[in-house]
């Protein structure tokens, strides 16, 4: 059982692979290219390096409940205001503010249902990111967050489109189901 278990866990599918190398090329490096002639190389806040861990879920493992948009976006802004607000609460003390925010954005996925593992790196990033990011405030939320992941869903919903073998998002009617939810 467990060679089966290896061995259809190790299958090559190149179209697979292909979608996701076009998929996470264009939604990274859409997102530097849009923002190349405000930072230098080395200052560019608009990629954290949550977004990279982000790439792998929805457009690596695009059927994932934690690669949908609702976990993709909920999960990234909530971590990113939480990160942003214990950094101000905590400014000093950077291993206990990343400790808490990471601790309280994890508890905050799970009781919205927007469990989104890069989303702790994001409250991460808020804390830990160099003096560019922490002096962005919550603008931080707004821009690099929330605008980076609606670039990456666009270019996953696109890409994912293209690839007539896969199914993303997952259940196509999720802004209704959002909607409903949330109204």
């Amino acid at each position: 059982m467990a060679r089966y278990v290896v061995y259809k866990e190790t299958l090559i599918d190149f179209r697979d692979h292909v979608w996701t190398f076009i998929g996470s090329f264009l939604g990274i490096g859409l997102i530097g290219l849009l923002n190349r002639e405000s930072f230098s190389a080395t200052d560019n806040v608009f990629l954290i390096g949550s977004f990279g861990a982000s790439s792998v879920l929805i457009y690596g493992i695009v059927n994932s409940p934690l690669a949908q948009p609702r976990n993709l976006i909920g999960g990234h802004v909530i971590c990113a205001i939480v990160g942003v607000t214990v950094h101000y609460i905590i400014p000093n003390e950077i291993w206990l503010s990343s400790a808490f925010a990471v601790s309280l954005s994890i508890v905050f996925m799970q009781i919205t249902k927007t469990l989104h593992p890069p989303g702790g790196a994001t409250a991460l990033i808020a804390n830990i990111g160099s003096e560019k990011i922490t002096s962005l405030g919550y603008l931080y939320v707004l821009s690099p967050v929330l605008s980076g992941v609606l670039i990456l869903l666009l270019v996953a919903i696109m890409v994912n489109k293209w690839a007539a073998h896969r199914n993303y998002p997952a259940n196509k009617n999720w802004y209704k189901l959002w909607e409903r939810r949330y109204r």
